[in-house]
């Protein structure tokens, strides 16, 4: 029995619906980026301004990107970014802060 194939779009990493998703992809790779940022200078006490900004950033830009999503891997995505930008951030606020040693009282 004779079937009709159709064309493969070909997959890409972030749509699974065969469309593109420019937005989305752009705040997913923001998020992975700030997540990876916030997490490595997080290791660090003397880097608490650029871990807990950058993991801000993330949390925002993550918190954005999940309400606007469309598609699983894109939320997969999201939620690394996000309990990395996260992590750091915590730990930044524990070091310092977002304005430690910039402002005094």
């Amino acid at each position: 029995m004779a079937q009709a194939m159709r064309p493969d779009p070909g997959h890409s990493l972030f749509a699974t619906d065969g469309k593109p998703h420019p937005l989305q992809d752009t705040l997913v790779g923001v998020t992975l980026v700030l997540g990876v940022l916030a997490f490595v200078t997080a290791q660090f006490d003397n880097l608490h301004l650029l871990s807990s900004w950058s993991g801000l950033i993330g949390i925002l830009t993550g918190a954005y990107g999940q309400f606007i999503s469309v598609t699983t891997r894109e939320r997969f995505l999201l939620i690394v970014g996000l309990g990395a930008s996260a992590f750091g951030f915590y730990l930044g606020m524990a070091h310092g802060g977002l304005f430690g040693g910039v402002i005094s009282y």
